[in-house]
């Protein structure tokens, strides 16, 4: 078996608000591309659900789907595997996915590239590889990296996208009654504000766990002050407290909190969740498998069951493919207490399938069938990537 194509395909679907919520809450536009910085958080924003899609085709007729996180300029990802990673995967068998890997990895390492979006192509393809060997072999992923431990993946809701606290109680008194146990507010607005959004939430939804989101604007001082709060109401874990890259600050800020802090959106590979893991920086590992790829998810994972530190995947606005492959590798990790829900971001990520992923505030079902379980609607596909 040979590789003979790898196509991407840059989706940008159209939204009544954007990711997290009303355009009401932007600061300011950031760039003529309509990118936005929504105040406090730094970091771009679409008004769009972005991604980009890879299609890896064989000479036996087998395709397998892959994505990356690529919640802005997705071309650039695109480009990546166009000119670079998906050329050099021409003529090789899919089915040796470490090799290819590891391959894929060395093209650019030495010149920075082991993060950024070279990773996320990378990410995308991997899933696509693991797609086609699992179909190959006629299992699923997730026995594919060695057998599932559950088919059946907990859930907390992310995001209560409502203006005002009195909104976002109300929708979590919603979720509870709807069978979902825990609960994620996008914070970050100041101790006072955060503090007030978890209580509202808590009175509103008393059987609800609570996690907190900072997206990385406190302080130590800030996010000490807010994580012993924290501590004090039992929240479930708290998010991105401080800058992505001040592993020092999260370690100091670990130690003192009994709440565990919560960090991997930001991360790509085993090296830098070897640092923070080293030096007990977090206490619950945030992978996003569009961004890690699932052989790197993997490795991740058994390295943070070596300091006995749970793994939660990241997920944010992944369409199915990115969905489906964290489902698997929640599925295939021994040490993984729940996944993260986006309910906004569900039915986008539905159109691309022809049969959608079952799944809701409770949890999602592992899915059946060989590689990532899922069949890609491929005139959907094509007729979303015509409409950019």
């Amino acid at each position: 078996m040979r590789i003979t194509q790898v196509t991407t395909h840059i989706l940008k679907q159209p939204t009544e608000a954007p990711y997290l919520g009303k355009q009401a809450d932007v600061a300011q536009q950031s760039n003529g591309a309509g990118y936005f910085v929504r105040d406090p958080w730094r970091s771009l924003y679409s008004p769009a659900m972005e991604t980009v899609l890879v299609s890896v085709m064989t000479d036996d007729g087998i395709e397998g789907w892959g994505e990356a996180l690529a919640p802005v300029a997705p071309e650039v990802v695109a480009a990546i595997i166009d000119r670079m990673l998906g050329p050099w995967l021409l003529g090789r068998d899919p089915r040796a996915v470490r090799p290819l890997w590891d391959g894929m990895r060395d093209l650019m390492r030495e010149r920075g590239h082991l993060v950024g979006h070279q990773a996320d192509a990378l990410a995308a393809l991997d899933i696509a590889l693991w797609d086609v060997a699992g179909k190959a072999c006629n299992a699923s992923v997730a026995q594919m990296v060695g057998g599932a431990y559950r088919h059946d993946i907990p859930v907390y809701v992310s995001g209560l996208p409502e203006p005002t606290d009195e909104g976002r109680a109300r929708l979590a008194a919603k979720w509870q009654e709807q069978g979902a146990h825990a609960v994620k507010i996008a914070a970050g607005k100041g101790i006072e504000a955060d503090l007030a959004t978890y209580d509202a939430i808590a009175a509103a939804a008393p059987g609800l766990r609570i996690a907190v989101d900072a997206h990385w604007v406190y302080s130590l001082s800030e996010a000490l002050e807010l994580g012993q709060a924290l501590d004090r109401r039992r929240a479930l874990f708290f998010e991105a407290p401080m800058a992505p890259e001040d592993t020092e600050g999260h370690r100091a800020l670990a130690s003192r909190l009994t709440t565990p802090v919560a960090v991997g959106e930001a991360m790509r590979n085993r090296y830098e969740f070897r640092d923070w893991l080293s030096r007990r920086a977090l206490g619950l590992a945030q992978p996003d498998v569009a961004r890690t790829g699932i052989t790197e998810a993997m490795i991740i994972a058994a390295l943070a069951d070596t300091h006995h530190v749970q793994v939660a995947c990241h997920h944010s606005v992944g369409l199915g493919v990115a969905l489906a492959a964290g489902l698997h590798v929640s599925a295939a990790m021994a040490n993984c207490p729940f996944f993260e829900f986006q309910p906004t971001t569900l039915p986008f990520s539905q159109r691309i399938l022809r049969t959608p992923l079952d799944g809701g505030p409770t949890g999602f079902s592992l899915p059946a069938g060989p590689g990532l379980g899922i069949e890609i609607d491929r005139e959907a596909v094509l007729k979303l990537a015509k409409e950019n």
